[in-house]
Formats: structure tokens, C-alpha cells, sequence
């Protein structure tokens, strides 16, 4: 039995005709990734761009933050900087490794916050229902009549520039989102036989969602927040890009490629560099993300 709400797929564990224990359901999942080359190769370029960002201070060539008058914007190949230099004569490929851990983080942490406030309030609501859904998912709604970038920058503009408010001011933009997609998947996945027949079997409410509930609606709530990622690395990025986010002169890409704008009529590949890493690592995390729902999805058979 499947069902959908948006675009993540709803797969009842215990209710899979293909398999009689939670385990074989996600032994076929993890089998579907391995055949999805696209999903491979998108996790491949992401943890080497994860791998760049963690030893950083060991493949970095220079200082990101030394730089010189006459280094200055070297282009793409100068001997000694492979990837050039920006406008202070900074090496690129130091600030874009360094500039990953700061994006990365700016970008992960808030989702993985919001998935734990947002995910325990939407699986509250849509497991209780009646007045705790009511007053949860009213609250929820106040927050969708605002734009998610718009949001960001009023809480930004309060709590002012950095990275730690950067992480709040997100997390508190993905929150409402999670909770309506755990809410959802939480009310469909209460009402099917085998979580009614707990309770009639007399199981705690604790018991049914731990052992029912959970293991039901954490893999289409961990999709749906996978793809919340890339969302995030682009605001996040773009909060830098205004000035609203990280701070000078930590690397950080949205801020690199504000920086370099002028450079655009020196050296185009080079003002482009930050904003490709941007690309690149957004759509790495759709892709994943995608590929997660395809596996996850008990109707697609496995193509041997």
C-alpha cells in the first residue's frame, strides 16, 4: 500500500507485500541506489567536495586569507595558483576549499535542526490530531504566507549578519515546511490496519510511534529534507551575496562571488568558480534526493 502527498512517496514498512520485516524493505532500497548510477555519481562528486572542505587545511596550497597587492586576480592556470587568485590575491582553490565548510555547514546544520524541532512537532500533530493538530499546524501556516528568502532576510536583518544567525534565521524557515510534511505522512500512516491493530492489541502511545509510526515516515521525511539542502546552501549563499550572512573575510562562496563580481570583465571563469561550486553541490543533493525517492518507492522494480 503507497500513497503520496507532494512529490514523497508514502511506503507503510510493515504493510510492504514484498517483504514481511522492516530490514528487507530497506535491504531493497539501499539495492535500488546501487543501481542508479545517476545517484551515484552525484553522491560520488558530493563527497569529494565534502572530502575537500574537511582537509582543507592540508590540500589548501596557501593561506585563504593571505593575499597581495601584486598576486592579485591571476587567472585560471598562473603557476603557483591553479585556480587563480581573487581581487586581494588570494588563492582561489584555498578560499573554495575553505569556502566549502563554511557553505556546507550554513547549509546542512539548518536543515538538520529543522528536521529534529520540525519532525517531532509534525509527527506530534498528525499522530495526536484534534486540538494539538489544530494548534500546531495554525501556527505552521503563519509562516507559509511569507516567501522563504523574504523570511530569511527579516530575521536576518534582526539578529544581524553571521553565521550563527544564518543557521537560525533558516532553520526557522525549513521548520514549517517539515512540519507539514511530517504532519501529513504521520495522519495517512495512523489510520492504515497495522498501527490500529497495535492499539487494539493495547500498546502505549509511546510504543506505536516508536515502533509503528517512526519507521513508516522517517525515510519520506529524511527525502524531503534532503532536497531541503540544496534550497538552503542557495539561501544561504544568497544571504551572503547581500551582505546578510557571512561576514568578511571568512571564505565563503555566496560571498566570494559578491566579491568577485567586478572581475567578471577580467576574468570571466573566475567569477564564475564560486557560483559553479553553488551548482554543483545544490544539484548533487536533488539528484540524491531523487534518487532516494525512486528507491524508496515499492512500485518501481529493480532493473537487473
Amino acid at each position: 500500500m503507497s500513497s503520496t502527498e507532494g512529490s514523497v512517496s508514502i511506503i507503510p514498512i510493515t504493510d510492504v507485500s514484498t517483504t514481511d520485516h522492516p530490514t528487507g524493505y530497506w535491504k531493497r532500497v539501499w539495492q535500488r541506489l546501487l543501481t542508479d548510477r545517476v545517484t551515484l555519481g552525484a553522491l560520488a562528486v558530493l563527497l569529494a567536495i565534502i572530502a575537500g572542505a574537511i582537509f582543507a587545511p592540508w590540500l589548501a596550497p596557501y593561506d585563504p586569507y593571505t593575499g597581495g597587492v601584486i598576486t592579485r586576480l591571476k587567472a585560471v592556470g598562473t603557476v603557483g595558483h591553479l585556480l587563480g587568485t581573487d581581487e586581494t590575491g588570494r588563492d582561489m582553490l584555498s578560499r573554495l576549499l575553505y569556502g566549502g565548510r563554511t557553505s556546507l555547514v550554513s547549509g546542512v546544520a539548518p536543515v538538520l535542526f529543522a528536521l529534529l524541532v520540525g519532525g517531532t512537532l509534525g509527527v506530534t500533530a498528525g499522530f495526536n490530531g484534534g486540538f494539538i493538530n489544530s494548534a500546531i499546524m495554525r501556527i505552521t501556516d503563519i509562516f507559509f504566507a511569507f516567501p522563504s528568502i523574504l523570511l530569511a532576510v527579516v530575521i536576518v536583518g534582526l539578529l544581524g549578519a553571521g553565521l550563527t544567525n544564518t543557521i537560525l534565521s533558516l532553520t526557522i524557515v525549513f521548520i514549517p515546511q517539515i512540519i507539514r510534511i511530517s504532519e501529513s505522512v504521520t495522519t495517512q500512516v495512523r489510520s492504515l490496519d497495522f498501527v490500529e491493530a497495535a492499539r487494539a492489541s493495547g500498546a502505549n502511545g509511546f510504543s506505536i510511534v516508536r515502533f509503528h509510526i517512526l519507521p513508516n515516515v522517517l525515510g519520506p521525511i529524511l527525502v524531503y529534507s534532503t532536497s531541503l539542502i540544496s534550497i538552503s546552501i542557495i539561501l544561504a549563499a544568497g544571504l551572503s551575496f547581500l551582505g546578510l550572512g557571512v561576514t568578511p573575510p571568512t571564505p565563503e562562496w555566496g560571498l566570494m562571488l559578491n566579491a568577485l563580481r567586478p572581475a567578471i570583465y577580467v576574468d570571466l571563469m573566475l567569477a564564475a568558480m564560486p557560483g559553479a561550486m553553488i551548482f554543483i553541490t545544490s544539484v548533487c543533493f536533488n539528484l540524491i534526493a531523487d534518487g532516494l525517492r525512486t528507491a524508496m518507492d515499492i512500485r518501481i522494480r529493480i532493473r537487473g
